[in-house]
């Protein structure tokens, strides 16, 4: 009867294992396979192409080719800016629905979370056209203030960026860090204000510790869907292409090489690259934020 129960059980599981293995399994196997290899064209380039197996040229042709290792660093170090302000204001936000009622965090939460429910196209297109010089009203508030800025120049385009990315993802790292902090146990914070304990003392002394684990999860979530960044710098190429290039992150590149020069092998081999780095900046990072609770 166990060996029966487990199985029922087990078989709740299937539509999810199946959609793994084709959805995630299956695509990457194909991709690796296909960084092995490298189309031809014979004669002077009249004739057919034929697949060559090249074995590793791909992966070393990746990484000895700088504009794609100088995109994975720009975005890195954009990713040391961004991220820790990102999730210093929803930690902040948190904090601060947290000292509400239940009825009116519940109220403001909705509100933080609006800019998450929009598409990450839209919410881009939306930020495009604000930062728009003849469209948007903010160069002529800017004007106005005496600040005569220019969001799509060399040296805003990065800060331009990241406010989009920031507005759009802190009221999800904010909700997750205020699921967290409604598991800390209350009666801490009673004993802290019998012992004279600020509020925040209190913010820092008991409820961040708590919620350390949340911070590593939502830190952990950014830094993957940071080296992945496409949909903003692709519109904001579209406005000034002199700035942002074909070249701006990693994945425009694969893009490009994929779809504009049709080279679907390297661009295979690309993206196991940017996978594996992608790998190991986590795991850099769970190992190096992490730690055990006694």
């Amino acid at each position: 009867m166990i060996r029966s129960q487990r199985w029922k059980g087990a078989a709740f599981t299937v539509p999810f294992q199946l959609g793994f293995v084709f959805l995630y399994l299956v695509p990457i196997g194909y991709a690796v396979y296909q960084s092995l290899f490298l189309e031809q064209q014979s004669g002077l380039g009249l004739g057919g192409t034929t697949q060559k197996f090249v074995g590793l040229d791909n992966y070393q042709h990746g990484l000895t080719d700088s504009a794609f290792m100088n995109s994975v660093l720009r975005v890195f170090l954009f990713a040391c800016v961004q991220i820790p302000v990102m999730l210093a204001l929803s930690l902040l936000l948190a904090l601060l629905l947290d000292a509400l009622t239940a009825r009116a965090a519940g109220r403001f939460r909705i509100l933080l979370l609006v800019p998450y429910m929009i598409p990450g196209v839209v919410a881009a297109i939306v930020w495009v056209n604000l930062y728009s010089p003849t469209v948007g009203p903010l160069t002529s508030l800017g004007d106005l203030l005496g600040f005569h800025w220019n969001f799509f120049a060399p040296s805003m385009v990065w800060p331009s960026i990241g406010n989009l990315l920031t507005w759009h993802g802190i009221g999800y790292n904010m909700v997750i860090i205020y699921s967290a902090l409604q598991g800390v146990p209350r009666d801490l914070f009673e004993a802290a204000r019998l012992d004279g304990a600020s509020e925040a003392r209190i913010a820092r002394s008991i409820k961040i510790p708590y919620v350390r684990g949340a911070l590593v999860l939502t830190g952990l979530l950014s830094i993957i869907q940071m080296l992945q960044i496409f949909n903003e710098p692709a519109l904001f190429r579209n406005v000034t292409p002199q700035t942002v290039d074909d070249s701006f992150t990693p994945i425009m590149i694969i893009y490009n090489q994929a779809f504009n020069a049709g080279n679907y092998h390297y661009a295979a081999a690309l993206s196991v690259l940017l996978a594996l780095i992608l790998g190991v900046a986590s795991f850099l990072f769970y190992r190096f934020t992490s730690k055990e609770v006694d």
